[in-house]
């Protein structure tokens, strides 16, 4: 099951909406509590081997421009495997869908329909994706990162 959802967490692909040739990368991390050689506990991100709920995680996407001239309209939008809540994005502009990607906004200005039709407000557990519009052209190879935070189901 470990193994499992280690796979799972990097099989979930970024997409990116460009005129231009903009390519995307993704790569995840565990965030772990460790003690350095004085006995700190310190932060560190490492490759997951193995995740178990509760686990946080941190997604770092990194963009680039391959392209020969500026890249405008620049779009970029991750879903959030089901095994995953979204904890937020280090961009406060990032938005997030509770519906698939049809509507977008942050989290506590959408609503989300329950099984009984009735409407709610939505909650971290309910994002689907995160989105980031990136309002100014990239330079032809100029490169950015985005991130967000997850945390194991």
């Amino acid at each position: 099951m470990r193994l499992f959802l280690a796979l799972m967490l990097l099989l979930s692909p970024a997409l990116v909406r460009a005129a231009n040739a903009v390519s995307l990368s993704s790569t995840v991390f565990v965030e772990r509590l460790v003690k350095d050689t004085d006995g700190r506990r310190k932060l560190v991100l490492e490759p997951p081997k193995t995740v178990i709920p509760g686990d946080r995680l941190v997604y770092i996407l990194q963009y680039r421009n391959a392209g020969s001239s500026p890249a405008a309209n620049v779009y970029v939008v991750n879903p959030i495997p089901t095994a995953v809540i979204f904890q937020g994005a280090a961009d406060p502009s990032a938005q997030v869908s509770v519906d698939g990607g049809q509507n977008w906004g942050r989290v506590e200005t959408l609503k989300k329909r329950e099984s009984d039709g009735m409407w709610r407000g939505a909650r971290l557990e309910d994002v689907t994706h995160v989105r980031w519009i990136i309002a100014r052209p990239i330079k032809a190879g100029a490169t950015g990162k985005l991130s967000f935070r997850g945390l194991v189901r």
